[in-house]
């Protein structure tokens, strides 16, 4: 997986480039959103607004409209005036859409729609795709549904699905998932276990839209000092095992190393 960018991400709108800079020094990387954040009538302004943008292009991502919009063309005719090469491409329903790129961009399929989300595994094959990100809202109002959350603030079974369905064609074909928003900004504790468990589960980052968000998803992915040690300390002892052993009371066999690579690795 070639996306490595750090686990927390934050929008921020492309007409208002005055954040730019801070919402770059808040987040492990900014997407300047070219989308649903602006409005048709000042996307052309969003456009000039990031070719001007001065920030780090290895830490930006830049959403543009989808495929089938009038506005993706003029989003990639703005893109090629840039040195920002990683692309979140709104609403991908297939991956004939992203022919409009070549191998100098890293694309980020944003799957939020029921097609897109059907079509998961031929987009994640894609070769320019590094890494696969959904979407709640927008898929279920593809469906015609109202909300993609119960009365508990847990998500419905259709939104469970696209979530589990996005990541496990990320990780079948080698690219890395992102998880969606948290859009409840006073729901710090729900960010929080939604946070969790998407690191747990194997999602490398998650998308977050108010820099109070930012450091909640840090924590979240950031393993605590006791799992750490764990994780080194049987790592340690493996180099010196053959096969399957134990370690702690505990059977220990490659797909627990792996578990604890993984801790090591969002240790770092």
């Amino acid at each position: 997986m070639n996306f490595d960018l750090g686990p927390a991400l934050l929008f921020c709108p492309a007409d208002r480039p005055e954040r730019f800079q801070k919402a770059s020094e808040r987040a492990d990387a900014v997407i300047l959103d070219l989308e649903d954040a602006v409005l048709p009538d000042a996307k052309d302004a969003a456009r000039r607004n990031v070719i001007a943008a001065d920030i780090d292009p290895h830490r930006v991502i830049v959403r543009v409209n989808a495929p089938d919009t009038d506005a993706f063309m003029a989003d990639l005719s703005a893109l090629a005036q840039t040195d920002f090469r990683t692309v979140m491409v709104a609403k991908t329903e297939s991956a004939e859409s992203l022919a409009a790129f070549d191998e100098r961009y890293s694309l980020i399929a944003l799957c939020e729609t029921a097609r897109g989300v059907h079509a998961a595994d031929r987009i994640a094959a894609h070769p320019t795709v590094s890494a696969m990100m959904w979407g709640a809202e927008d898929l279920v109002a593809s469906l015609g549904g109202t909300s993609s959350r119960n009365a508990d603030g847990g998500y419905r079974d259709i939104a469970r699905y696209a979530r589990a369905r996005v990541l496990l064609e990320a990780g079948a074909h080698g690219k890395a998932a992102i998880d969606a928003v948290h859009i409840d900004l006073d729901d710090s504790d729900g960010l929080q276990r939604e946070a969790r468990d998407a690191a747990a589960s194997g999602f490398r980052a998650t998308a977050c839209i108010h820099p109070s968000q930012v450091e909640l998803i840090r924590a979240a992915y950031r393993p605590d000092d006791t799992s750490i040690d764990w994780a080194r300390a049987v790592l340690a002892a493996a180099e010196s095992e053959r096969g399957v052993f134990r370690f702690e009371g505990r059977m220990i066999d490659e797909p627990v190393l792996r578990h604890a690579r993984s801790v090591v690795y969002r240790a770092r």
